[in-house]
């Protein structure tokens, strides 16, 4: 990954904002079946199903690293934090899952995470889920030209650690464009370990909270993917790809009116 920051043009804003429909699209299809009973792999399947009928490629699947990740989605449940691989593992009423899909259309990537209560959920669940929520929204509502990056961050981890919350510090979002991931790195915390920059017209940066019940430290698990808490507790995830115009943000992985989470 190159450390220089890409700047798309309006065309190129436009492309991504395409793959990103189509990315949203493909979450409403996983969100209908977030229902208790249905295996994640039945989820999985039908995620990499629509998103070959129309014509683009499931980012995920393929990616390198001990082994190579075998589905076109994360399907993550309580404790998983990120990467959880889809199987027969069975929703059941209570379960917080998170899911995270990236597509690529036309040359252009597209990356974005939701997560849902299944059936009825418990008051610490929605809590957890409301607040993960809220701090994209907060990245959303103060991104705009000539802010840092870090002045957001820093209000968007308070807002979770007033809530009782932690951040995860190990994983992080990042720039977005031709590639799945390019630079900068977004994180969702103040730290001076990773570079600050300035939001300029033209950048494209997938920010994405992953926000912890318990302790913010990670593990992952055996299958070389699943990324869990370390106490246990659990993990939502919300995500949204999103350009930096002259007048803010423009999330690109909403739908055609507009809406979606952290909008609403």
């Amino acid at each position: 990954m190159s450390n220089k920051i890409s700047i798309k043009s309006k065309d190129d804003i436009a492309l991504m904002r395409k793959a990103g429909l189509l990315l949203q699209a493909t979450h409403m299809v996983a969100r209908d079946l977030m229902k208790p009973g249905i295996t994640t792999a039945e989820i999985n399947e039908a995620v990499e199903s629509f998103i070959t009928q129309n014509g683009a490629i499931a980012l995920f699947k393929g990616v390198q690293g001990v082994t190579p990740y075998p589905a076109g989605s994360c399907i993550s449940i309580n404790d998983e934090v990120v990467h959880g691989i889809p199987g027969s593992r069975v929703l059941a009423d209570g379960d917080l899952v998170s899911i995270d899909i990236g597509v690529k259309l036309n040359g252009w990537c597209s990356d974005c995470a939701c997560s849902y209560g299944i059936g009825e959920v418990s008051n610490d669940v929605q809590c957890l889920l409301d607040v993960t929520e809220g701090c994209l929204r907060i990245a959303i509502d103060k991104i705009k030209p000539g802010v840092s990056w870090r002045s957001i961050a820093t209000v968007m981890a308070d807002f979770a650690q007033k809530a009782g919350y932690s951040v995860v510090r190990d994983l992080i979002g990042h720039g977005i464009g031709r590639e799945l991931w390019e630079s900068p790195d977004v994180p969702n915390y103040s730290t001076r370990a990773i570079p600050d920059f300035k939001l300029a017209e033209g950048m494209v940066i997938a920010v994405e909270p992953m926000i912890n019940t318990g302790t913010h430290k990670i593990y992952t698990k055996p299958d070389h993917w699943t990324i869990c808490t370390k106490d246990g507790e659990n993990s939502a995830h919300f995500e949204h790809t999103i350009a930096i115009t002259s007048s803010g943000a423009e999330v690109l992985t909403c739908d055609p009116d507009g809406n979606g989470w952290a909008l609403n």
